[in-house]
Formats: structure tokens, C-alpha cells, sequence
């Protein structure tokens, strides 16, 4: 386990927010794990390099353990310099800097948290197929895509906002892909475009991102129940639009890094009510350890399909949290 944020009184889990999630979990077990550091991990990009090659260029200094569910990732920690203090005592430094390294820049491996790399990996995404990452910046899960489609095929990546489509870019390039076309609008307007146009979809939807509290006290401080309905009806709009471009027999991966019922089984729910022709398919991932998907929250019912989506709380795996489903338009 991670080990303990200093200072933690002064991190503060509003009463509303605690009667919400120990509804939904073990608060206590909950809470313990937000308040720990968050585990630097990284994907190998393997359009430049391979695993192995990776790992002699920088095991000499960097521990590598691998992340059961994904064979290109892994958690980094330093194995430590020794710094001797103004006393002449020795002690063990270790850095945290991994964007600083070479290989970070020259795009062999993407830092990328270990929960993160899970929607790709669903939506399995093959060399000569037509993708679409609806809202891609700033492009960890497009550039993993685009490595598993090895830059054969058309992959569309789309944002909404000038700067974070730079960001993109920037990824993208650094990454090796070229098969990449980026494009700028709002999600739910790609419906101009037609419909049943990809093979496979993902709708990494914006949230209220309660599975990164260890990544950003910040989300603490900003979240409130009003908030968690505003983002379900965009994300609704997103869900349908991903839903009209997918072809028959397509797959479309659901995910938000955030916790809430609203945002997560209740959009699958919402869906599978509205179209028939929408099936919920089971995930297996080796090593991953999962929760029980929530049936049903403040007295609304989910649709039974949605047994079959991933839940993942921080403490299952030492991770952030997830969400994930995988659709298949039938």
C-alpha cells in the first residue's frame, strides 16, 4: 500500500459526501486509501520500443513492477541515491521525476495511471479498424489505442477545447502515431458526421473524477450533488452520440474515473432503456480486482445488464477509481 499523505487533518470529507459513499462502501477503508500517495505507473509504448529494451535502458536505476492487467505497464519507484546532510549522515533520496527521463520524451513509454489503461484494453481496438475516441484529451487511453491498432486504420481523436486539443497533439506526435486525425468540437455534435461510421468507440466521458482524490484533494473541495447532475445529462448526450456512430455489431467502452451511481451504472442504465439494440458484455481482466457494480442508489433501480459493468473503488487494487462498460450495438 501507498504510503500516508502527511498532514491529512486539514483534508476535509464533507458530511454529505460521507453519508453518499457509505452508502456505496466501506467509508473508513475508503477513506484510508484516498489519503495515500498515488503510485506512479507508466505504459511502454511499444510503436518505438519494446518492453525489453525499455527495461535495460532504465532498470539500472528505476524498480518496474508489472501491472497484472496490462502486459505494457508498470508501477515506477526509484531505487534511491545516497545524499549525505550538512552532519555527514547518509541518507536514501529517491525521485519522483519521471517525466524528466529520455525515454519520457521521446515517447517510449506515456505515464499513465495503472486504472487508466483499463478502457483500452476493453475496447480492444485492432490494426485496420475505423475508432473514435470521442473525448480524447489529453491522450493517454488515444495514444494506447493507437499503439494496439499499430498505426494501421483510422483512428479519430476529439476534444473540445483549444488547449486541451494541444496537449493532445503534443502526445500524439510524441508518441509515433499516424494514423491519428484530431479533430475540435463538442462530442454530442460528431452526430453530424451520421451515423454507424465506427467500429469500435470510446466515450471516456468528463466527470466529477471522485476516483482521483489521491490524485487532487481539489476534487474534494469542488464536489457537491448538484454538480453530479449536471455532468450525467452531458454525459448522456455523449453516451447516445457514441452510441448512433457505432456500427452494428460495434463495441463502444463506457468509462469516468468517477464514483457516482448517477455518472456511471445510471448512464448504462439510461441507455439500455432507450435502445434495445444496446447489450451489456461481462469484462475479464486477469489480476484486477473488482467491486459490485451499484444496482440501485437513492431509490431508482438500474437496469439488470448493469451487473455486467466494472466497478473499481481505490482500495481494490491500490489504484484511482474506475468505471467501465463495454457495449455491443446488436
Amino acid at each position: 500500500m501507498s504510503k500516508q499523505i502527511s498532514k491529512t487533518e486539514d483534508i476535509e470529507f464533507k458530511p454529505k459526501f460521507i453519508e453518499r459513499y457509505s452508502k456505496l462502501t466501506n467509508f473508513e477503508e475508503f477513506k484510508k486509501v484516498s489519503l495515500t500517495f498515488l503510485r506512479r505507473s507508466i505504459r511502454v509504448n511499444t510503436l518505438k520500443i519494446t518492453v525489453a529494451e525499455l527495461k535495460k535502458k532504465i532498470e539500472d536505476k528505476w524498480i518496474l513492477e508489472p501491472i497484472p492487467w496490462c502486459k505494457n505497464g508498470f508501477w515506477i519507484e526509484h531505487k534511491g541515491e545516497e545524499k549525505e546532510d550538512e552532519d555527514g549522515n547518509i541518507e536514501i533520496v529517491k525521485r519522483r521525476d519521471v517525466g524528466n527521463l529520455h525515454g519520457h520524451m521521446l515517447g517510449y513509454f506515456y505515464i499513465q495511471e495503472a486504472a487508466s489503461m483499463i478502457p483500452p484494453l476493453v475496447l480492444d481496438p485492432k490494426p485496420g479498424e475505423m475508432v473514435l475516441d470521442l473525448c480524447a484529451s489529453p491522450g493517454s487511453k488515444t495514444t494506447q489505442i493507437g499503439m494496439y491498432m499499430k498505426n494501421k486504420g483510422i483512428l479519430v481523436a476529439n476534444d473540445y477545447k483549444y488547449d486541451r486539443i494541444k496537449s493532445l497533439g503534443l502526445n500524439v506526435q510524441r508518441c509515433g502515431l499516424s494514423n491519428c486525425v484530431i479533430t475540435l468540437m463538442m462530442g454530442h455534435l460528431l452526430k453530424k458526421m451520421g451515423e454507424e461510421i465506427f467500429d469500435k468507440i470510446l466515450v471516456d466521458a468528463p466527470c466529477s473524477g471522485t476516483g482521483t482524490i489521491r490524485k487532487s484533494f481539489k476534487t474534494l473541495r469542488i464536489w457537491n450533488p448538484n454538480i453530479v447532475k449536471r455532468i450525467s445529462g452531458q454525459q448522456k448526450q455523449l453516451i447516445e452520440t457514441g452510441f448512433k456512430l457505432l456500427k452494428k455489431g460495434g463495441t463502444m467502452v463506457y468509462s469516468t474515473c468517477t464514483l457516482e451511481p448517477e455518472e456511471d451504472e445510471g448512464i448504462i442504465s439510461w441507455l439500455l432503456e432507450k435502445y434495445d439494440n444496446a447489450k451489456v458484455e461481462k469484462i475479464e481482466l486477469k489480476g484486477l480486482k473488482r467491486s459490485e457494480p451499484v444496482m440501485e442508489f437513492d431509490g431508482v433501480k438500474y437496469n439488470s445488464q448493469v451487473k455486467d459493468c466494472l466497478r473499481i473503488w481505490p482500495q481494490d487494487n491500490d489504484t484511482e477509481g474506475f468505471f467501465v462498460s463495454k457495449i455491443r450495438k446488436i
